[in-house]
């Protein structure tokens, strides 16, 4: 019977603190919930027993790529293969010009941004966020990646 008193009056502390700030309940509902998706991402498989068959070969594609094969190099930089079907076999000259085009649209789209934020007002209430501008954002990381594929490329004297 007494042994039962603390944890009662521990229970009824906690409901009363529960209500008083549903907020802080609601947030850290929010936190035990991403540290049981964090914990059961690395949690391990369960053993299920199969029926073997054997296996058949299949047909490769040409597209499908070896990783140890294609992603290891001995030189001061990667082959163009790296690039995959398409941008291998672009020339350097272009994949620069691309990445000029990208990096103009993020530098017009974040400069836009920049425009609408100065109305008054803009920023409380969201106004200044159009969705092609972020959009047009994107163009930054697009430009970064294309000037790396221009570097390889001209690198491999393409």
């Amino acid at each position: 019977g007494c042994c039962l008193l603390p944890a009662i009056a521990t229970f009824v502390v906690q409901a009363k603190y529960i209500y008083l700030y549903p907020t802080m309940s609601k947030l850290s509902f929010v936190i035990l919930s991403m540290i049981v998706a964090a914990c059961s991402a690395f949690a391990p498989l369960a053993q299920v027993r199969t029926v073997a068959t054997p296996m058949v070969a299949q047909q490769s594609s040409p597209f499908v790529l070896n990783m140890a094969e294609d992603t290891y190099w001995e030189a001061e930089y990667p082959p163009s293969k790296v690039l995959g079907p398409l941008m291998s076999k672009m020339p350097s000259g272009l994949l620069g010009m691309v990445s000029l085009v990208f990096l103009g649209i993020c530098a017009y789209s974040c400069g836009q941004s920049f425009v609408l934020q100065q109305e008054p007002g803009a920023i409380a209430s969201g106004s200044w966020v159009k969705w092609y501008y972020v959009l047009g954002s994107f163009g930054g990381p697009l430009a970064w990646g294309t000037h790396v594929a221009a570097w390889i490329q001209r690198k491999n004297g393409m």
